[in-house]
């Protein structure tokens, strides 16, 4: 028999009040007032993991790893990779490159100094390298990053690089630096997302685990899955003032999403995003 294709398992470490779908109704100077629910949620994942027995990518904003340090260094002393989802969740295409850079470069040095690891893989906020930040890719090569895994080849409403590879490529002439685009499946002719967070909470479990046992098999190609630590808190605070479709989005199915992730975990085979991403290096050696 085949081994089975190992997927890459993550987490973007950000709390309740600080995702896309909010930034609209939640000020940034309003953040540190709020309660903060990251501390508890993360280790509620980290605990997660160790029941399933899989190791994961933390995809951490260093506004997090500046606050809660602990939390970081607990994510790597149970083994698991640490990784930059830069600072503060600004999307890359609301940046210029200069700004870019210094983004990353301050998330990077909270994280490395918070979980005392070297940071050589990036997910930017809400997959927002698209076609608008040709420059970005070459900021992340420059500083010296192994792999960016910001990119959603799809259409989306917040969104979305159609045109992008599906699977692992180099976005750059002359430079090692990989992106894994978030993991999407085609079937007669349509193209849908498939690579977690809101997809897997919203949608039945059984199209996310035929999704991600399809691109194993007929494209042997792993898949690239992600959520979030407030995704397993059906206790958090209520923004009631948001968009109907954003509540909606943002709230339906908190309380079955740490089962179904259970049940995800123990049916497909995981790694770290850094594991999954030299795999796919040496594949396109």
């Amino acid at each position: 028999m085949q081994p089975p294709v190992i997927n890459a398992l993550s987490v973007d470490v950000e709390d309740w009040f600080q995702v896309g779908a909010f930034e609209k109704v939640i000020d940034r100077s309003d953040w540190d007032r709020l309660p903060h629910r990251v501390e508890r949620n993360g280790q509620a994942v980290i605990d997660l993991f160790e029941r399933a027995g899989v190791k994961a990518t933390f995809f951490t904003l260093g506004w997090v790893a500046e606050r809660f340090p602990a939390l970081i260094r607990r994510a790597a002393e149970a083994g698991h990779e640490i990784a930059s989802h830069g600072w503060d969740h600004k999307r890359v295409f609301t940046m210029d490159a200069a700004e870019f850079r210094a983004d990353i470069g301050r998330a990077r040095a909270a994280i490395e100094d918070a979980s005392g690891v070297k940071v050589t893989g990036y997910r930017a906020p809400s997959f927002s390298i698209d076609a608008r930040t040709p420059w970005a890719h070459e900021v992340l090569a420059e500083e010296g990053y192994a792999y960016s895994s910001s990119v959603a080849p799809i259409v989306h409403d917040h969104y979305g690089w159609r045109e992008a590879p599906r699977f692992a490529f180099r976005p750059l002439a002359g430079s090692d630096l990989l992106e894994l685009p978030v993991t999407t499946v085609e079937w007669g002719g349509r193209r849908a997302a498939a690579g977690g967070g809101g997809f897997f909470r919203l949608l039945p479990y059984r199209f996310s685990s035929w999704a991600i046992e399809r691109v194993n098999r007929k494209d042997d190609r792993p898949a690239i899955f992600y959520f979030h630590p407030w995704e397993i808190d059906p206790d958090q605070p209520r923004v009631s003032n948001a968009p109907l479709k954003s509540r909606v989005r943002h709230y339906t199915n908190l309380g079955k999403m740490e089962r179904k992730l259970f049940r995800l975990f123990r049916s497909h085979a995981w790694d770290r995003t850094d594991r999954v991403a030299a795999r796919e290096q040496a594949r396109l050696a």
